[in-house]
C-alpha cells in the first residue's frame, strides 16, 4: 500500500540508545529538522516507561512524530538526513512506520497537523494507529496522574492492542500516547466498552483537565525495524 493519493502523510520513529548521552540529540536535532525539505510539522518526544502517559521517563528511548508534504520527501529524509543516519549508526534499536491519516480532531500547539480527513469510511479494515495528545492544566495534574495506572493496566489487557508507548514534549504537562491496534473494532472496544476508561474520559470533560487535546487515527504501513525486539505490525 502507498499513501501518495492521500496527500500529506505522517511518520513515527521510535529509537532506543545504549546510554543517557542520547538526550543531547533533543537539542542538536532541532535545527536539522527545521531545515528538512517537505517537513510540515514535527515534534521530538521523550518516552515514558509505561504503555500510556506516565510519570516515569525512559531516558534512553526517544521518538519523532513528523508530517510530510509528499512521501518522496520522507524517502529523502530516511536516506540522506544526518538524523536518520545517526539512528542507523548509534541506536541499539529503532522502529519506524508510515501513517496515512484517517481522522483527526483537536489541535497541537494551535494547529491541525494532519490536515483534513479523507472522508467517512476511509480505511483498509486492517491495523490502526492512534495518537492521543493533551496539554494538561497545572491544577489537574494530580487528578490526571492518579488516573494513569488504571488506563495503563487496561491497555496491557487489551488483546487488540499490538503495541503502545507514552511520549511527551514536556515533563508532566504535555503528554501523548501512540498505539497500534489490530483493527478499528479493537479501538472502539477499548474506548467505549470499558467502564473505567469511559469514567476517566468523562472526568476529563467535566473537570476540564486539558487546555488543548488531539485525537488522530491512521492506517499504518511500511513499518521497519524493531520495537522491544519485534515489529508489532509484522
Amino acid at each position: 500500500m502507498t499513501a501518495t493519493s492521500r496527500g500529506t502523510i505522517a511518520s513515527f520513529h521510535l529509537t532506543r540508545y545504549g546510554d543517557l548521552g542520547a538526550m543531547r540529540h533533543m537539542a542538536f536535532d532541532r535545527p536539522v529538522l527545521r531545515r528538512t525539505p517537505g517537513l510540515l510539522f514535527w515534534r521530538l518526544l521523550g518516552s515514558g516507561r509505561g504503555t500510556s502517559m506516565s510519570l516515569g521517563a525512559d531516558l534512553r528511548r526517544w521518538a519523532l512524530l513528523a508530517v510530510w508534504r509528499e512521501e518522496r520527501e520522507l524517502d529523502r529524509f530516511v536516506a540522506e538526513s544526518p538524523v536518520a543516519a545517526r539512528w542507523r549508526r548509534e541506536a541499539l534499536e529503532s522502529w519506524q512506520v508510515r501513517l496515512a491519516p484517517l481522522a483527526s480532531r483537536g489541535r497541537w500547539d494551535g494547529v491541525e497537523p494532519f490536515g483534513p480527513p479523507p472522508g467517512a469510511g476511509a480505511g483498509t479494515g486492517g491495523p490502526v494507529a492512534v495518537l492521543t495528545r493533551a496539554s494538561i492544566r497545572p491544577s489537574r495534574l494530580v487528578a490526571f496522574y492518579r488516573s494513569v495506572p488504571a488506563v495503563d493496566r487496561l491497555l496491557r489487557e487489551q488483546d487488540g492492542c499490538l503495541a503502545s508507548v507514552g511520549v511527551g514534549e514536556w515533563p508532566l504537562a504535555r503528554q501523548a500516547t501512540f498505539s497500534l491496534w489490530r483493527d478499528a473494532a479493537s479501538v472502539r472496544d477499548f474506548a467505549y466498552r470499558d467502564g473505567e476508561h469511559r469514567r476517566v474520559i468523562g472526568r476529563t470533560r467535566a473537570e476540564g483537565w486539558y487546555s488543548e487535546e488531539l485525537f488522530a487515527r491512521f492506517t499504518p504501513y511500511a513499518s521497519e525495524g524493531t520495537w522491544d525486539g519485534a515489529d508489532p505490525l509484522a
